[in-house]
């Protein structure tokens, strides 16, 4: 992050004589044109009102404690702490519990798995048209979720699929990453004998014929993460 970046957070306090039926909202995302972007987009929303603005996980949540708006916009790929951890943090806290509207360029069948089960009530693809994301915080407001049918498609293939457990998905990055069983073993802590066993279940579950197969398949999931 840029040290312009860096002044990611503006918080707004809230107006005491503000109307109970507007819905307040926090915008979340690394990237500041974005953020205005999000925020011109309600600026003539009178049932609408941005109380917040956060460029990290680690900011939203502190802000989330001390405004509890009643939506948080979230982008999932941000430094520090990212969306999906930002949820996961989020929907420990006491009630009422957010409401979270994940927005992200790219969206992969295990981002959407992941954070729906973390407890995002809706996603959608940045570039969604404005009229769209009004609704959407409208929608999610009332505590109904949101999956677009382009999302809703993914999920649906994500969920026909296998899961991976937590070892095997560790495993299948170090294999990502170039070592050997051997190495994942050292690095796990696990026998050679233990890291093959895994190996040969991420290959079925991945419908794999060998490791190559598997990793290629992982990134296009949104399994693992490739290094820079």
């Amino acid at each position: 992050m840029t040290s312009a970046e860096s002044e990611t957070v503006t918080a707004v306090k809230m107006s005491s004589n503000s109307p109970s039926d507007v819905i307040t909202i926090m915008i979340v995302d690394d990237h500041p044109v974005v953020r205005e972007g999000l925020a011109a987009i309600f600026k003539s929303q009178k049932d609408i009102k941005i109380v917040a603005e956060a460029g990290d996980g680690d900011e939203a949540c502190k802000l989330y404690g001390q405004l509890s708006p009643d939506v948080v916009l979230l982008d999932l790929r941000m430094p520090n702490k990212d969306g999906l951890h930002t949820i996961t943090e989020l929907m420990t806290r006491n009630p009422p519990k957010p409401r979270i509207i994940v927005m992200t360029t790219y969206e992969s069948e295990e981002d959407i798995r992941r954070t729906l089960k973390a407890g995002a009530k809706g996603f959608l693809a940045k570039g969604t048209a404005p009229q769209e994301i009004r609704d959407a915080v409208r929608k999610v407001a009332k505590g109904e979720s949101l999956l677009p049918p382009s999302i809703a498609s993914k999920l649906a293939e994500s969920m026909a699929h296998p899961e991976l457990s937590e070892r095997e998905l560790q495993v299948l990055q170090y294999m990502a990453n170039g070592r050997s069983n051997k190495e994942i073993g050292q690095v796990l802590y696990i026998s050679e004998n233990t890291v093959k066993a895994h190996v040969k279940s991420i290959l079925a579950k991945l419908d794999a014929m060998g490791r190559t197969e598997a990793i290629a398949i992982a990134i296009k999931r949104g399994l693992i993460v490739t290094q820079a």
